[in-house]
């Protein structure tokens, strides 16, 4: 259960901490093997949406073997087993079941994006989420790889450094096909479409409501400010076709890389701005110089850095995407003492120090 502490509070040596599972997707999955693996955690439950993993073992449903814990569709019952923490990875949210989980004492960490940056919130959900706070002295905190690491913590560390900061840019490197299904792509983020029907407005907004969140976490650690946060699209297509894992295909000229750039504008400049560079190919009709997973983060100022972080993971393609899920759900489960010592709220990644794994 939660403890009321400052938000910069340090774990206390010795604790062990009781999680629950939200959610059992890739993200979810990877989790689990985390707390399993950590050796001041214990998995004590699962919550998932699908009515057949319900009543399963939960070890069973991420290769972890028989655990006797069975999994339930039911916030009560997640409840009842008075958790330290609950790491809530579903898609989408129910503001009832976190307020419900907040309210009853428990910590959350989650993956969603929503909960980056209390100023740039949906102001209803966050006045109904810190009256959950308040209520059962718990506290919730965002985090993952991209958003979360990327956006927050690399740029916080590399600007220790910096005394003027004119502009710092992140360019996320993704191959669209290591990890997404050819429903995904194709039908949902609507690659293989013209540039027309690639247009996502939805997407754009979850690329702001996300990232721009995230990023405003930065510049008020820093003491800056936004005037505003922009979010432009760009489409470029394939110049030959590409088969896709699936068995359905990428026909050339149609989309097959898309570049979101979202920035945090001051005095009609970006300041801080992150460039997600999806694709499913190199060989494109614009030079976007994509380079292989990974990010390019740029520092301009009276410190300029130029850093690119690879992701040189070795595995089959079918093992990939669990792989990648691997650095979201980590992140997050590293986060769990450092938000169960924290004070009641939302939490973001510069009130809390800096996350040390525990490794053995």
């Amino acid at each position: 259960m939660a403890e009321q502490q400052t938000s910069l509070a340090l774990p206390p040596a010795g604790k062990r901490y009781r999680v629950v599972q939200w959610s059992a997707g890739r993200v979810g999955t990877s989790s689990m093997r985390a707390i399993i693996d950590h050796p001041d955690m214990d998995l004590v439950g699962l919550w998932v949406h699908s009515e057949s993993k319900a009543g399963r073992d939960i070890g069973e449903l991420c290769d972890r073997g028989h655990l006797g814990i069975a999994a339930t569709r039911s916030v009560d019952d997640v409840i009842a087993l008075k958790p330290d923490c609950v790491m809530y990875m579903q898609e989408g949210y129910d503001a009832d079941d976190i307020c419900a989980i907040l309210g009853a004492g428990i910590n959350i960490v989650t993956s969603r994006g929503e909960f980056h940056s209390p100023p740039r919130m949906d102001q209803e959900l966050r006045r109904r989420v810190e009256a959950a706070c308040e209520e059962g002295g718990a506290s919730i905190h965002s985090t993952g790889i991209s958003p979360g690491f990327i956006t927050e913590a690399f740029p916080l560390v590399l600007t220790s450094i910096a005394r003027r900061l004119d502009c710092l840019t992140i360019d996320e490197f993704a191959d669209m096909t290591a990890s997404c299904s050819d429903e995904m792509l194709l039908d949902v983020l609507r690659y293989g479409g013209t540039p027309e029907e690639a247009s996502n407005p939805h997407l754009v907004h979850h690329m702001t409501a996300n990232f721009g969140q995230s990023l405003n976490v930065v510049a008020q650690a820093l003491g800056l400010s936004f005037d505003d946060i922009q979010t432009t699209a760009e489409n470029a297509v394939a110049r030959e076709r590409i088969p896709l894992m699936g068995g359905r295909a990428i026909e050339a000229g149609t989309v097959a890389a898309m570049r979101f750039t979202v920035a945090g504008m001051r005095d009609g400049k970006p300041l801080l701005q992150f460039r997600a560079n999806w694709f499913c190919t190199t060989d494109l009709d614009a030079d976007w110089s994509i380079r292989e997973n990974g990010w390019r983060v740029q520092l301009e100022g009276d410190t300029p850095l130029d850093i690119y972080i690879g992701m040189p993971v070795d595995c089959s393609p079918e093992e990939m995407p669990l792989v990648m899920a691997g650095y979201t759900a980590q992140r997050g489960v590293n986060c769990v003492p450092y938000v169960c010592a924290a004070a009641p709220g939302i939490r973001t990644s510069a009130e809390m120090p800096q996350i040390i794994s525990r490794l053995g």
